[in-house]
């Protein structure tokens, strides 16, 4: 099981109530809330081996060279390093460090890779697994990656929440977009997704994007359609498809999901005690994290509570 934590914890933030928090005034409604996922998660699909992937990077300097675009809108400030702090919420920014010690304390595996987002983490990750992969995401990028001849799903959170989860393998994505897996990165560049920054092909939305493959398959035939006088591809979104031709040239590969991260491998295994208990036990005692540092450590069968 490889989670989007940042996504998660995100979610936590804005889906659990801000009035929880230590004695001291900390705010814990990001750090419990994610706590709660993993407990759910864990409970709900059993997996053997568990990875919280993350954000080393969350705007890779070569995305942004292709794309200067990409995830503009979200930066906050530049540091006088150049670094580019990505504009998160001060009452969650200061749980992420608690949420990073507590994964740690725990034994979860946490993995970034230099340069790279954690969608590139758990691209390489499930690249790489030699058995069934679960991706725990609200980012619909990573509907990428499933594949059933490897048994690789995606547990997606955005629509229903991490406890109604939808799981997507290719039949389901078909039915959801009607486009098989192994285009999705394809209709996901003509599609743009404004959030992250990435325009798209200007009047072409999902429904265009699907019919398209459908009709052409991939994106280089769809390209190559639309400069062939012969096709019967309609001429508006001809137009659409050749004056979009800068942004096809580069959005491929700021779009794919990277399988090859400079990730180091290593023992993912479900953790069978907690690996830093006296850590753990000063960590949920300062931040009374409570039932849900129980519930963790039920769902982890790790023995004693803390």
């Amino acid at each position: 099981m490889l989670l989007d934590t940042a996504s998660l914890y995100f979610r936590a933030f804005f889906g659990v109530p801000d009035t929880m928090k230590a004695a001291d005034g900390t705010p814990t409604n990001a750090i419990r809330g994610l706590l709660d996922f993993i407990a759910r998660l864990v409970e709900n699909h059993r997996p053997t081996h568990l990875v919280a992937c993350w954000d080393d990077n969350w705007r890779p300097s070569w995305r942004v060279a292709l794309i200067p675009s990409y995830k503009a809108q979200r930066v906050e400030y530049v540091t006088p390093k150049g670094e580019q702090v990505e504009e998160v919420p001060d009452r969650l920014e200061v749980q992420v460090p608690y949420i990073r010690a507590c994964l740690d304390a725990l034994g979860i595996a946490i993995v970034g890779a230099a340069d790279h987002e954690a969608d590139d983490v758990i691209g390489t990750l499930s690249h790489q697994a030699q058995m069934p992969v679960d991706v725990v995401t609200g980012d619909r990028d990573l509907f990428q990656l499933i594949d059933d001849s490897r048994a690789v799903r995606v547990i997606y959170t955005a629509a229903k929440g991490v406890g109604r989860a939808e799981v997507y393998d290719e039949k389901a994505l078909l039915a959801k977009y009607e486009i098989p897996a192994n285009r999705y990165a394809d209709f996901a560049t003509l599609r743009g997704d404004a959030s992250d920054g990435l325009p798209g092909v200007k009047g072409v939305g999902d429904k265009t994007a699907a019919s398209l493959i459908t009709a052409y398959g991939d994106l280089a035939s769809i390209r190559a359609a639309a400069a062939d006088a012969s096709t019967p591809m309609s001429a508006s979104v001809k137009r659409k498809i050749l004056d979009a031709s800068d942004y096809l040239d580069v959005a491929p590969k700021v779009v794919a999901v990277a399988k090859d991260a400079p990730v180091t491998v290593a023992n993912f295994a479900m953790p069978r005690q907690v690996l830093d208990p006296e850590r753990w036990l000063d960590l949920v005692e300062l931040l009374e994290l409570g039932s849900s540092a129980q519930r963790v450590m039920t769902a982890l069968n790790l023995g004693p509570k803390a």
